[in-house]
């Protein structure tokens, strides 16, 4: 579900159009949209305890995601996640 709520497909129609992928649909996504699963994750298990239905959980996960998304696409302190833990490079003497 948290899929379909994000990129609007099933995982298992992402197979599908992608028959030669080795991964699967989050091998492919970007770090904006790892990001915004991860919260997504979050939000489905509070509305799960909620008891919110799935239809409705659907509803409400898609409109977070999109705004999610526009907060993440385009903003420049992402690039600094991307390179968290990378060496910096060393002048030789």
């Amino acid at each position: 579900m948290l899929n379909v709520a994000l990129f609007g497909i099933t995982a298992k129609e992402w197979r599908q159009t992608h028959p030669d992928s080795k991964g699967n649909i989050r091998d492919e996504a970007s770090l904006q949209h790892l990001i915004v699963l991860a919260n997504l994750e979050s939000i489905n298990a509070e509305l799960i305890r909620q008891g919110i239905p799935q239809s409705e959980r659907l509803l409400r996960l898609n409109a977070s995601a999109k705004q999610m998304m526009q907060s993440l696409v385009g903003d420049h302190r992402i690039d600094e996640f991307r390179t968290y833990g990378e060496l910096p490079n060393k002048k030789s003497k």
